[in-house]
């Protein structure tokens, strides 16, 4: 097996074991590999050993790939922040956006010809830089989603903050979670855990996984 193969089977392994701990089912998760400066072979290497979810945050680097790579039967995530004007560009390639944060998003993304699957991005710190929206603010973009055309409300994403454990602010996750679905009972996911925190994000409640390193290794060094 190569060093990819035996990354990739280490961490199903550990999503597995951290899924039965939490009395859940690995058949419940999606682990979406973010490939983010990684080369496009090296997608294909993972494609051959049975992932098809990849994630990138990129829109130039995801629309490379996705062409290059378009006969794989690959399902493209995009996980960064996506520009309102690189929108309709994302929607040619991209099967599920993760970072649907703001209005002026939503309103580029709608579509009455293609349908994109997302996640309503939320920002758990204080910094209004940070990607995601506010907590406050979080139903009134989830109705906004609701009834723009072409967005099909998966549920919500975020990433935990810098500094401070994981673990508490995925139970706010969870816990935004069950408040959206009074108004959205099908926006059941939650787009959360990465390399460093996953176990954290499975043991709360998370759908999806956005794993990159522990899986791809450590990335080039962008050019």
């Amino acid at each position: 097996m190569s060093a990819l193969a035996d990354r990739l089977a280490a961490v199903r392994a550990a999503i597995a074991e951290t899924a039965a701990a939490a009395g859940r089912s690995p058949d419940e998760l999606t682990t979406v590999v973010v490939t983010k400066f990684q080369p496009a072979s090296l997608v294909a290497e993972l494609a051959e050993l049975g992932v098809r979810d990849i994630g990138e945050n990129r829109h130039q680097e995801a629309q490379a790939k996705a062409a290059e790579l378009a006969g794989l039967g690959l399902r493209w995530h995009f996980v960064g922040q996506l520009q309102s004007k690189k929108a309709r560009q994302a929607l040619a390639y991209a099967s599920v956006i993760h970072s649907v944060d703001r209005p002026g998003l939503v309103d580029a993304l709608r579509s009455d010809a293609a349908s994109v699957d997302c996640f309503v991005q939320v920002n758990l710190t204080d910094d209004p830089g940070r990607g995601g929206v506010a907590p406050n603010e979080l139903d009134a973009l989830v109705e906004r989603v609701l009834a723009t055309s072409g967005l099909r409300l998966l549920g919500l994403m975020a990433v935990a903050p810098l500094g401070e454990p994981a673990r508490p602010a995925f139970a706010r996750m969870r816990e935004y979670s069950e408040r959206i679905r009074r108004i959205a009972p099908e926006a059941r996911g939650l787009s959360m855990g990465m390399s460093h925190d996953y176990h954290d994000a499975i043991s709360e409640g998370a759908t999806h996984l956005r794993i990159g390193t522990a899986i791809t290794g450590n990335r080039p060094v962008a050019g």
